[in-house]
């Protein structure tokens, strides 16, 4: 149909013509309400914006001093299991603070320790790496 047509018959029917394709050869168009169009699109964006949200899984950090007591280690590995079970990572750091950078060993025990009450659901990511004073490694949901 020729676009003077195509024109004419938007017109007619009071509605408008709207170019769905530019790029094809002769390009697209559509008899259609433009401000209906516009809602659908906006509507269709929100859509997939929510959805493209929901499949993003975040990167929870969770610090943990070496002089931590059981209790609160517990409280910290039961919040790192609730945001496992959301589907996000966590980062677990392990703060060394002044003298206690000589004793490594001591941090790796500890992160060997959360591991083991976190789960065996859990699948690490690469291993335990040291960069500062921080041992650091990240886990997620099998």
């Amino acid at each position: 149909m020729s676009s003077r047509d195509a024109q004419l018959l938007a017109r007619k029917q009071g509605v408008d013509l709207v170019e769905i394709a530019a790029n094809a050869n002769p390009p697209v168009v559509k008899i259609i309400d433009w401000g209906k169009f516009q809602y659908q699109k906006m509507k269709e964006d929100a859509k997939n914006r929510k959805k493209s949200r929901e499949k993003q899984s975040e990167l929870k950090q969770m610090k943990i001093g070496l002089k931590i007591s059981d209790n609160d280690l517990n409280i910290k590995v039961r919040k790192m299991r609730n945001f496992l079970d959301d589907g996000d990572r966590v980062k677990i750091i392990i703060v060394f603070r002044g003298r206690e950078m000589a004793h490594k060993e001591i941090g790796q025990e500890l992160l060997d320790k959360v591991l083991g009450l976190i789960g065996d659901d859990v699948v690490i990511e690469g291993k335990a790496q040291l960069s500062g004073r921080n041992l650091s490694t990240q886990v997620r949901k099998k």
